[in-house]
């Protein structure tokens, strides 16, 4: 039987939709653990400081010989979505001598934070749970003299998506090869070449994309060249109040989040002119001036507006930031990194 949730009097009243999704899922769950399906972890990088990191997975079920099958050729978005999460489990994280047990959220996501000792750069922490392999995820460690930091968006800014018109993101999201997928010109050297003006600045991608794409972003980054950093995404599905989640209020949350956790670091926030990443970086600037060093955006051309559901911006008037605060915007990587190289901030 799947276990149940912690302290069920303190559980809040589930909205219909996540009901009926979780019903399923307990049917489905149980079918497949009698024909031999295990739990596994999927772990993902997650970011911290000397002292504490936090950490990030997901507890599923899949088949017995999951870890002996060899990689796909072809990899089609569905199959991301095609996944059964082990609500609930427990999960033992292991870190620099200290062991910590977290629980899985109805999704099957962990989400923790773990007080241990840690160096500044890429480490790691152990992840186990009941009757599967321990998996090792990667943790990236801010030194504490950094000062300069980069958060991007992700479709339409790294990887060309089209979002949010419904049809062709549904094709691009389930349907395309990964490896058909497209890169934004400049856009990977504009990063490193960052990461390279500023030696130890962490890269952090942001997105309202759901964490069950996660790998596949991964992999599409690390095939482009991109900087590696954690990524920071979203749950899919019916929430526990409301049918799906809300992708600003998720940017909104992480940013302010990050503002709490590394006051001393002023992000260059990257995004594009297609979906609500002026508005959200505007709001975060204005609440948190001494947190932003700029705002590039990457201005799509005029069918790319169109079919990310936009109007196209008039040429030469990027929106404007608040006060004072440096913002910039270019259709492309190169136009970026020289708007950067004249407001000094490379």
């Amino acid at each position: 039987m799947p276990p149940t949730p912690p302290d069920q009097l303190a559980v809040p009243q589930l909205h219909r939709a996540a009901r009926i999704e979780d019903a399923l899922h307990g049917l489905v769950e149980r079918r497949l653990r009698r024909t031999g399906w295990q739990v596994n972890i999927v772990a993902y990088a997650g970011y911290g400081a000397p002292g504490w990191a936090r950490v990030l997975c997901r507890v599923l079920l899949g088949r017995p010989d999951t870890r002996q099958r060899g990689r796909l050729e072809k990899v089609r978005g569905w199959r991301s979505f095609t996944t059964l999460p082990a609500k609930y489990a427990k999960v033992t994280i292991e870190a620099g001598g200290v062991r910590q047990e977290a629980t899985a959220d109805r999704s099957g996501f962990v989400d923790a934070i773990i007080k241990a000792d840690f160096t500044p750069g890429w480490g790691c922490v152990r992840l186990s749970v009941a009757d599967a392999e321990p998996v090792e995820a990667l943790v990236r460690i801010l030194d504490p003299e950094v000062r300069f930091g980069i958060l991007s968006d992700i479709d339409d800014t790294v990887m060309v998506t089209a979002l949010p018109r419904p049809l062709l993101a549904a094709w691009n999201t389930f349907v395309l090869d990964e490896h058909a997928r497209a890169a934004v010109p400049g856009m990977a050297v504009l990063y490193e070449r960052l990461v390279t003006a500023h030696p130890g600045a962490p890269v952090f991608y942001l997105s309202t994309g759901a964490w069950n794409v996660a790998p596949t972003l991964t992999r599409f980054l690390s095939r482009h060249l991109y900087p590696a950093g954690p990524l920071l995404l979203t749950d899919w599905g019916p929430t526990a109040d409301r049918w799906f989640r809300s992708g600003r209020e998720h940017k909104r949350a992480t940013l302010a989040r990050l503002a709490r956790e590394f006051p001393d670091v002023r992000w260059l926030l990257i995004g594009d002119d297609g979906q609500h990443d002026q508005e959200i970086y505007r709001e975060f600037a204005a609440a948190h001036p001494d947190n932003v060093a700029g705002v590039a955006i990457r201005r799509l051309s005029p069918t790319q507006s169109v079919l990310a559901g936009s109007l196209p911006a008039p040429p030469g008037r990027p929106s404007a930031g608040p006060v004072g605060q440096k913002w910039l915007a270019a259709p492309d990587g190169a136009g970026l990194w020289k708007l950067l190289r004249e407001a000094g901030l490379v």
